[in-house]
């Protein structure tokens, strides 16, 4: 596969696709007034059924009303976008649920809700196909049914759904029949149809035709072929279409950035307007003219002004010329998950450039613990767009620093942290079309997050595929961190997670991540022709097992990316090695240090009082990286540089044994 950037599909923008400008709030305040007006009305109007205070068209319209408007808060639940708060969004959707359709559980709909973002248009796979591409003389039959087939959906894709999600499901279900069953044996059917069937039925018909059809009827492409054109937004009579139909004329922008709340929608279209019309972004008005970019463009000249564009923010590496340790203050500690924690820092301003980072990048943190200086790697996992600097521990028996930061790090506390190293993810560019495969097992999971996060942010048109072993549900780190992101990037993210000690797991996705496992997913799920980069990060043993599979089945070997937290560690032998002279520059100081039979670089300069950056010592982490500007070096083993880097001249200083008399590194180059 060639490392060259792939070209846009044709329609598609020369332009990357600007920041939305528009995230997910604390808690989204209008999603709370929809939500409480919705439920008030309801009550309201069950009351009036059940003491005849008004008509029953009249206690029907504002039933369906308020379950339509329970649709705009289950829907925004479903790619939690109601609160940074994940347990918020569960609960908002949970009760709105309830009202929209009681046959499934919440967790059941995101999953389809899902399926449908990823699958748009797709006549095989996308749920909401049934009312899309339904013949215009059977729709009113199939708009009032439009979540009966999500159950035949579900049916079809049990077996990758957890087992207490299908559990909830088989429950409501029950329970909802023999509500009515009872309803129908007392003679209370009725009432129960006023009260809920009807206006269920009215409401699903309206959502059916505002929420699906209108947006994507009549739309040939596929989410994965052109996502600009497999919806569209309406435009014209805004002033009622947008408050009646809660934003979702602007569908598009929905389908473009899932993590949006609702009322967010027109903002971002008018802050980015000008990059979706030169991706071609379909278009149609209120009475279903279909407009052209240029046709667009004209009807606004006539009724509005166009919007500015805004650029995409590409990470920038630390400004450190080598890298050297400062004092940060530990801004957080919280619990990941039984046996890890998340420890976010607090970066000051001065420091900021020098602490940048580029995803899939280390730092190195040194700490006193009882007199016994420790000093550890670990991964950056926060997203390098982000703005925020977060590792994560994960405690290993007897580890002196993960038992400390497991059980005594709090928030406050100081921790000595050298600027970030290493160069495990790829270049990044906002025109790339690419498509992205991570394996991880464990805590392997920190550096391929913050590359799996800033990828999709920044490479607006590139795909991600995450293989993530565990060994159950609750050894998994970030899980609600990806379902975020998932459902964030619904259409461009596909996360396959295997559990090897998971009775409840789906049977194909229950074991390790090994090269059977693998060698399965290649036949079935993933093509290596179509994979541009690999990313693994795990165990040394399960790493160069998988990145031999690969490239025994054509991938490109300096396309296969491996991160190891430890590499080995050879006993140290010095009659094949001969004393030297080093010549070593480091922070712009030039030093001359003696080097004696056996050491390598590192050593000879950490004997002769430099602080020379370095971390696992075992060749894994590449924060001893210099280059040599004459001489020449033989390293026992690199996991951390490609055959491009160590042609280009640079080496691993830990592992480095000169094989010349004299030897110069530069560590700043």
């Amino acid at each position: 596969m060639s490392a060259t950037t792939k070209q846009p599909a044709p329609a598609a923008s020369r332009h990357a696709l600007p920041d939305p400008g528009e995230g997910v709030p604390r808690i989204s305040w209008p999603i709370v007034g929809i939500f409480s007006g919705a439920i008030a009305v309801f009550a309201f109007s069950t009351w009036a059924a059940l003491t005849d205070r008004l008509p029953v068209l009249v206690t029907v319209g504002l039933s369906a009303t308020a379950v339509f408007v329970l649709f705009t808060v289950l829907h925004d639940a479903s790619h939690y976008s109601i609160s940074t708060h994940r347990w918020v969004n569960v609960a908002f959707g949970r009760v709105a649920m309830f009202f929209v359709s009681p046959l499934i559980s919440f967790k059941s709909f995101a999953f389809i809700h899902i399926e449908h973002h990823r699958n748009t248009n797709d006549d095989d796979n996308d749920p909401d196909h049934f009312v899309s591409s339904a013949p215009w003389w059977q729709l009113p039959i199939r708009f009032p049914a439009m979540d009966l087939p999500y159950i035949g959906f579900l049916v079809r894709n049990v077996r990758r759904r957890p087992r207490a999600e299908v559990l909830e499901t088989a429950t409501l279900m029950t329970m909802s029949l023999t509500v009515i069953v009872w309803a129908a044996c007392t003679g209370n059917l009725w009432t129960l149809a006023v009260i809920s069937l009807i206006p269920g039925r009215v409401a699903m018909f309206v959502l059916a035709w505002w929420f699906d059809w209108l947006p994507h009827h009549d739309l040939k492409d596929t989410q994965s072929e052109n996502r600009y054109r497999a919806t569209r937004n309406r435009v014209g009579s805004e002033w009622v279409l947008t408050p009646l139909l809660l934003s979702q004329n602007y569908h598009l922008v929905h389908h473009l950035h899932p993590s949006i709340p609702f009322h967010r929608y027109v903002a971002t279209w008018r802050r980015n307007e000008e990059a979706y019309l030169e991706r071609d972004a379909a278009i149609g008005t209120v009475f279903g003219q279909q407009l052209d970019p240029d046709e667009y463009r004209e009807w606004k000249r006539i009724n509005g002004k166009l919007a500015r564009v805004l650029p995409v923010r590409i990470p920038k590496r630390s400004s450190a010329h080598a890298a050297v340790f400062h004092p940060i203050r530990v801004a957080s500690a919280d619990r990941l998950t039984d046996d890890s924690v998340l420890i976010t820092f607090d970066v000051p301003d001065d420091l900021r450039e020098e602490f940048s980072f580029e995803a899939g990048q280390h730092i190195t943190v040194r700490t006193d613990l009882g007199g016994e200086g420790v000093r550890r790697n670990y991964s950056i996992c926060s997203s390098a767009t982000s703005d925020t600097l977060a590792i994560a521990v994960k405690h290993i028996p007897g580890g002196a620093f993960s038992t400390f930061a497991l059980e005594r790090l709090r928030a406050g506390d100081i921790l000595e942290l050298m600027t970030p190293s290493g160069s495990f993810g790829t270049p990044l560019h906002p025109l790339a079309t690419k498509n992205y495969v991570a394996i991880a097992a464990g805590s392997g999971i920190t550096p391929v997050l913050s590359i799996l996060a800033t990828t999709l942010a920044v490479e607006t048109e590139s795909r991600f595929t995450l293989i993530y072993g565990n060994r159950d549900a609750g050894s998994t780190m970030f899980r609600d961190e990806l379902d975020d992101l998932e459902a964030q990037y619904a259409d461009r993210l596909r996360i396959i997670h295997l559990r090897s000690r998971d009775p409840r797991h789906p049977a194909h996705l229950r074991g390790r991540v090994d090269r059977p496992r693998l060698d399965q997913l290649l036949d079935f799920e993933l093509a290596v022709a179509s994979v541009d980069d690999w990313f693994m990060c795990g165990p040394l043993e399960m790493v160069t097992d998988l990145r031999d599979l690969l490239i025994e089945r054509g991938a490109e070997p300096d396309h296969v990316h491996v991160e190891l937290f430890h590499g080995y560690q050879t006993r140290k032998v010095a009659d094949d090695f001969s004393p030297a002279t080093v010549a070593v520059t480091l922070r712009g100081g030039q030093h001359e240090v003696v080097l004696a039979a056996g050491d390598t670089v590192l050593e000879s300069a950490l004997k002769a009082g430099l602080d020379a950056p370095y971390a696992c010592l075992g060749g894994a982490c590449g924060t001893c990286k210099a280059k040599v500007l004459l001489g020449s070096v033989a390293m026992e083993q690199n996991f951390a540089l490609s055959q491009a880097v160590v042609e280009d001249g640079y080496v691993l200083t830990c592992q480095s044994h000169p094989t010349t008399p004299s030897v110069t590194v530069d560590y700043d180059a």
